[in-house]
């Protein structure tokens, strides 16, 4: 077997939560299957839909399960390997011998599913799908039309996975506090390996070895870049100066897919500069204000307004900013240098449920999503529960095109001044995330720490 389980009991206690939120229902949880990139059996990397990790643990290809809260029966689909797949793979558990791996009984060949959910669409409860393939085979297991699929899945179904996955129980603290460790581990031999003359790419490359190397995978794509007010950069071509300014953005999944997501900023190459510490030591307030808030019963919009109010007060500090820093995020000044949210949850995904929707994930039926510009972006607004885990990153972020924008409309020109913000036009960007789990009274910081400081990330430079 090429992947790793919790024990048998967790994921029946989670499929009897999950029925006893929903009795009398039909529920139809899809796995994913391999993918061509460039023709059939040259895959992508299979990743295992999360749900379907969450409730059966299997993390192989060609899966599906419905669990029939009624009669109490659950049932996982799936296909024997034939004798040419054993010969290209190796011998595997059987469908049978996996399933009961993970305390389900019943078994049944792939294409026995249609059969089972025949002239059920109007009970059949679903997730929104994704990807296509899972989109298609719905539509036509229910025979609905294909446009309808999405806006036809269940929110009791959504509501009911995610009340269950919000909550971390230890195994998944554990989980995730191993895949921070890793992320950590990245970091620390980026900022140790970074040099002037090299590629963006190079040190991402170095980042990639360590997540590999330690048994897991990438929870995202690396952001690793000198433009660090492009909030998420996937280019990685640049050279590197002496002096820029790299912003990285990497986390890694740990062998269950349990996710971190760190950031960090630092100079190429020699020490901060005055005007480089100066903001980055905005930001580093930022995160230490913003973490200290976190607790049971704070409502994380809250937390971001903080964080934005506390970017605004450094940003007067060194002239760019004036009046009230309060008073100016609620105008949404903090917007032109902030423009994303400040956190999201995280687990099994690195945007934890985000499949499911943001405004039932980050949200609640009295708190609603914002749509206005930069309050649109935050993914997590709710009040905060224990064993919630997220993610705290502010930044500062200065965007040309935007500040363009803004002088050219002398928005909001009370609170900015334009001529010393010019200054910084060129400056690029500083983010600084940690993960946390939210604990009884409080917080904790989950993974080995990373440095945070000026000073502490310039002595990691100096190890290189």
């Amino acid at each position: 077997m090429h992947f790793q389980l919790f024990p048998a009991s967790t994921y029946i206690n989670r499929r009897q939560q999950l029925s006893a939120l929903l009795p009398d229902s039909l529920i139809l949880l899809m796995g994913n299957e391999e993918t061509g990139m460039n023709y059939r059996d040259n895959v992508y990397p299979f990743r295992q839909d999360s749900s379907f990790l969450y409730y059966f643990g299997l993390d192989t290809p060609g899966l599906a399960a419905l669990i029939d809260t009624a009669k109490n029966e659950t049932i996982i689909f799936g296909n024997e390997l034939s004798m040419d797949d054993i010969i290209w793979t190796g011998p595997l558990p059987s469908i049978k011998e996996m399933a009961n791996m993970v305390g389900v009984h019943k078994t049944e060949p792939y294409a026995r599913l249609a059969t089972y959910l025949q002239n059920k669409a109007s009970v059949v409860k679903y997730l929104p799908p994704y990807r296509n393939a899972n989109l298609i085979r719905i539509a036509e297991w229910l025979q609905i039309p294909l446009q309808e699929v999405s806006a036809r899945a269940s929110t009791a179904l959504i509501k009911a996975v995610v009340s269950q996955r919000m909550i971390k129980d230890q195994l998944e603290v554990a989980a995730i506090d191993e895949a921070v460790s890793i992320s950590t581990d990245m970091h620390l031999a980026a900022m140790q390996f970074t040099r002037p003359g090299m590629k963006e790419y190079e040190v991402a490359g170095k980042m990639m070895e360590v997540a590999y190397g330690a048994g897991g995978r990438l929870s995202y794509n690396i952001i690793c870049s000198k433009d660090g007010h492009i909030l998420h950069n996937h280019y990685q071509g640049n050279t590197l100066a002496k002096g820029d300014l790299l912003l990285i953005d990497a986390g890694a999944e740990q062998a269950m897919h349990y996710a971190g997501d760190l950031t960090r900023t630092f100079p190429v190459g020699t020490k901060f500069s005055a005007l480089q510490k100066s903001l980055y030591n905005i930001v580093l307030r930022s995160i230490e204000t913003a973490s200290n808030m976190l607790a049971p019963g704070v409502r994380y919009i809250d937390v971001h307004a903080k964080a934005g109010e506390v970017l605004l007060q450094g940003l007067k500090e060194i002239g760019v900013v004036t009046g009230d820093p309060a008073e100016a995020v609620q105008q949404n000044v903090h917007t032109l240098f902030f423009q994303c949210g400040l956190g999201h949850m995280m687990g099994l995904d690195v945007h934890d449920m985000e499949d499911l929707g943001e405004p039932i994930v980050g949200y609640t039926d009295s708190l609603k999503k914002r749509t206005d510009f930069g309050w649109k972006s935050l993914r997590l607004g709710r009040e905060l529960q224990k064993g919630l885990v997220l993610t705290v990153e502010p930044g500062l972020y200065f965007i040309p095109e935007l500040i363009d924008r803004w002088k050219a409309e002398n928005k909001l020109a009370s609170f900015v001044n334009y001529t010393e913000l010019e200054k910084l036009r060129h400056f690029g960007g500083i983010r600084i995330e940690n993960n946390f789990l939210i604990t009884d009274k409080g917080h904790q910081l989950l993974g080995k720490p990373l440095v945070m400081t000026a000073e502490a990330v310039e002595d990691q430079l100096s190890l290189g």
